[in-house]
């Protein structure tokens, strides 16, 4: 004997449950990712969150706050911009910095040959 009238609300309510539930890691990983200033598109955002492309793009709330993120973000540099723009100046700050320590590091490379001959020494005398 079949039901002739089976009872999906259950199997609704846990659909609308679960959607819910996506929805709100979405909005998690879109804070953090607005947080640490990352590129928000709808495959870093199904990555960063765990659901699919598809789900994204369903979805016209979702669909619509990562397009608008994602328009924010065009004028905006991204932290590997903004490296590889350094100003001449700093570059030659650090090359001169790690010049000095160079030279720093050879003489103390120095020192430590003439112990290191000089404990030979001592120890070649003893024998």
């Amino acid at each position: 004997m079949a039901n002739h009238n089976p009872n999906y609300s259950g199997l609704l309510m846990h659909a609308k449950n679960k959607s819910e539930e996506v929805e709100k890691r979405v909005d998690d990983a879109l804070k953090k990712m607005i947080k640490n200033q990352l590129k928000i598109n709808f495959n870093s955002v199904s990555e960063q969150c765990g659901v699919s492309k598809a789900f994204l793009y369903k979805n016209e709330k979702l669909r619509n706050r990562i397009e608008v993120l994602r328009q924010q973000q065009v004028g905006l540099s991204s932290p590997k911009q903004v490296k590889r723009h350094m100003s001449d100046a700093s570059k030659d700050v650090i090359i001169v910095s790690l010049r000095n320590r160079i030279t720093k590091l050879e003489t103390e490379n120095k020192e430590l040959k003439e112990q290191l001959k000089i404990n030979f020494g001592k120890v070649y005398e003893s024998i």
